[in-house]
């Protein structure tokens, strides 16, 4: 790097610096630190290092940054609108208001450029850790002797509260142990949190910490540009490991009164304190300054970014001549295709019941992974009892990627920030499965997929008190009422093998997240649930016993329920009275319905209104009212078998009829 080139890098910096600064002081919100002590790096990273075009943002083999220390968000929108994304500068001056698309955390979707919801502290190592490890997987399966159509880099780029929480440990430790050589975590070592100075808190040695994960560690002066030169670049020559560069910074860098301090973390520096930064690094005073001299290096290497895009289609248009099946298999995968017969074919899979409801999605996977290229799962060290091993393909493993079935190990939350990562690929559908009472630890990479529309699929299994002996550590109570209540996360609680093939239907067709929750227990299937998409899981909820005249009893129900109240109903016309049988597997589907169908189903009087579901009744009474019944779990459970669980909390015909009657009288 020659000295004008660093000269030019220096200006791309102090604009970085301002732009920062003047977008938070206006917004009069805003975290103003990490973009001043970090511009460097984004000056050389969207300056000089990155291969991507920002006239195409979607380009599949562009380099990637993932902001995981999101606050710092003007960083990256100042990166992004001095290299040319669409972001203008009438979009950083609305930081953080309303409708603008320069949100106080960035979005994926939302800002041309942002390549991860980020915000939440570490989700964003994991998010990059699943975009390595799903170009690794693509170069297996894709790249050719002279075709390398993937060879891209992750970059991201983490501070200390980033490092600090489990989920980049969960995360970086399978990408140690995968040796995912095309991952860059830049730890923007600045040793100060938001209370204040990192030895209040950690005196941990992070650099050995990721060493012991298998990653090389390397120390690099944020300030240093042709140190910074040699060391990415020698890094894209060759890399052997996913590397951590501990980047030494001074947060809020400039700031005569607050570099170096917390008081530069989360609150703008105010007015008096940017006139004198301004003033201390020789910037003008003018708002939102851009020397024309940056506007035009941008500019000029745009030229060079569409040319690289260009050289890499010519290159794919060549494969794809020389390897057509390898090239019909990427436009699957790349449209995310689905068979138009895919419903036929799923409702032909044989199945013998009962079965549990695990057992039945297993079955159901095993077709699926034949027909879809693009499906890649695993489990959290539980394959064997969340049955989510495709048997037909191999194990991924260190420095072979060619498998499509993934050991995250004991790592949930990691495991959901991986798939998040995986389904940004664009030619990746993810799945990852474990125990439902566990998605407690994947909570909040659950909320950041729904927030951002992420194609994951979830599949988890043991779904209620009827797990039996774990006990009540292990079985869930209130974990449906809690992720129905998320936001575009569809939650689907199929009843037999009927409903457990519909739901994967209907997971594949949503372009969003979505949770399959299924049984332990063998489960009989129900004619009554043997009915097309269109008439029954694909509206969310449906009648399944409907009698002749206005019913006396109504009775809604999902899952392992559903047959309980079946019976309860045969039980029940027996005595006289009229019972319709309400199924409503996905409540979230069913409120997309029309309301003509939605009243159908529950409209008018429908008698005494009753929730059979072994979960929280939190939520039912939307449907039932709240003079209805809902046999639902008032505790945690017990630990014993599930017949016993059965008797003890209601769930049996005999039960369920004798509170309805009860409630009629």
């Amino acid at each position: 790097m020659d000295e004008d080139q660093q000269k030019m890098l220096g200006k791309i910096a102090m604009t970085i610096r301002q732009l920062s600064m003047d977008a938070v002081q206006k917004a009069n919100s805003g975290h103003p630190g990490m973009p001043m002590g970090c511009a460097e790096l984004g000056a050389y990273l969207y300056g000089v290092l990155l291969r991507h075009n920002p006239k195409n943002s979607h380009w599949v083999n562009r380099d990637r940054v993932v902001l995981s220390a999101g606050h710092g968000s003007m960083w990256l929108y100042s990166c992004l609108h001095l290299s040319g994304f669409k972001l203008s500068l009438d979009d950083i001056k609305q930081f953080r208001q309303l409708n603008s698309i320069t949100p106080g955390h960035p979005e994926y979707g939302l800002t041309d450029g942002v390549e991860a919801t980020t915000g939440p502290l570490g989700q964003g190592v994991g998010n990059a850790v699943g975009m390595a490890l799903g170009f690794k997987i693509l170069a297996t399966k894709f790249n050719e002797p002279n075709y390398p159509l993937f060879s891209n880099k992750i970059y991201c780029i983490a501070g200390d509260g980033c490092i600090m929480e489990g989920v980049s440990s969960e995360a970086s430790s399978l990408a140690g142990h995968l040796r995912l050589n095309n991952l860059v975590l830049i730890y923007d070592s600045n040793k100060v949190c938001l209370d204040g100075p990192l030895p209040e808190c950690c005196s941990e040695d992070t650099a050995a910490r990721y060493r012991g994960y298998g990653w090389d560690v390397i120390d690099l002066d944020g300030y240093d540009l042709a140190r910074m030169e040699k060391v990415f670049q020698g890094l894209v020559k060759k890399q052997e490991k996913p590397t951590l560069i501990v980047l030494h910074t001074v947060i809020g860098k400039g700031s005569p009164h607050k570099a170096g301090t917390s008081k530069a973390h989360g609150s703008p520096l105010g007015a008096d304190e940017v006139a004198m930064t301004k003033e201390a690094l020789g910037l003008p005073k003018e708002e939102f300054y851009i020397p024309q001299a940056v506007t035009q290096y941008f500019q000029d290497r745009l030229k060079g970014d569409a040319a690289l895009e260009g050289e890499w289609n010519q290159m794919h248009k060549k494969w794809a001549g020389e390897y057509p099946e390898l090239a019909a298999e990427f436009e699957k995968m790349k449209s995310q295709f689905l068979p138009a017969d895919l419903e036929k074919t799923l409702a032909s899979v044989e199945i013998k019941a009962p079965i549990a409801g695990r057992s039945a999605s297993q079955t159901v996977l095993q077709t699926l992974g034949k027909v879809l290229p693009q499906l890649y799962g695993g489990s959290a060290d539980l394959s064997i009892s969340d049955l989510t091993m495709m048997k037909d393909f191999p194990i991924l493993a260190p420095d072979n990627f060619a498998g499509r079935n993934i050991k995250f190990g004991v790592r949930e939350f990691g495991m959901g920030t991986i798939t998040s990562g995986l389904s940004l690929t664009g030619l990746i559908t993810p799945y990852c499965g474990t125990f439902f009472t566990f998605s407690d630890y994947m909570r909040n990479s659950i909320r950041l997929a729904a927030l951002s529309h992420y194609h994951v699929v979830y599949q988890f299994t043991h779904d209620s008190i009827f797990l039996g002996e774990d006990g009540p550590t292990h079985q869930s109570i209130e974990h449906l009422a809690s992720l129905r209540a998320m936001p575009n996360l569809h939650v689907i609680r199929p009843a037999d093998t009927n409903e457990v093939k519909m739901a994967w239907l209907a997971a594949l067709r949503y372009r969003g997240p979505t949770a399959i929750v299924l049984s332990r227990q063998h489960l009989p299937d129900l004619s009554h649930t043997k009915v097309s998409y269109a008439q029954g899981m694909g509206r969310g909820a449906y009648i399944v016993v409907n009698p002749k005249g206005k019913p006396d009893v109504t009775l809604f129900s999902t899952g392992s329920e559903l047959h309980l109240a079946v019976d309860a109903a045969q039980q029940l016309e027996k005595i006289g009275k009229k019972v319709r049988v309400v199924s409503m597997p996905c409540w979230e589907l069913f409120e997309k319905q029309p309301n003509d169908y939605k009243d159908s189903v529950l409209g008018g009087d429908l008698g005494l209104r009753v929730a059979i579901e072994a979960g929280s009744e939190l939520g039912w009474h939307k449907y039932i009212g709240s003079d209805g019944l809902a046999i639902c779990m008032e505790s945690f459970g017990h630990s014993a078998p599930a017949e016993a669980l059965a008797t003890e909390f209601g769930f049996t015909p005999d039960a369920i009829v004798e509170r309805i009657i009860a409630a009629l009288k």
